[in-house]
């Protein structure tokens, strides 16, 4: 699922997201639960403010974002 993300530009540009947008929910991002790199992509599984957990996917590649994941996918 396409989604919109705004990040955190540290010394590499952006790499941290703080905020995403889907449709008319807009959810900012109050922790950085996980993280971690494939070839590809790099992950970020977060938790929202409003409490749930989202797996968000950054294809590096083509700069383009995805939530994979809700809350529902980690037990």
């Amino acid at each position: 699922m396409p989604i919109r993300v705004e990040c955190y530009a540290g010394h590499r540009g952006d790499e941290t997201p703080r905020r995403f947008e889907i449709g008319d929910l807009r959810v900012e991002i109050a922790e950085v639960v996980d993280r971690w790199l494939e070839p590809d992509y790099r992950y970020f599984r977060v938790k929202g403010g409003n409490g749930k957990i989202y797996l968000l996917r950054h294809k590096t590649t083509r700069d383009s974002w995805e939530l994979t994941a809700r809350k529902s996918c980690f037990r």
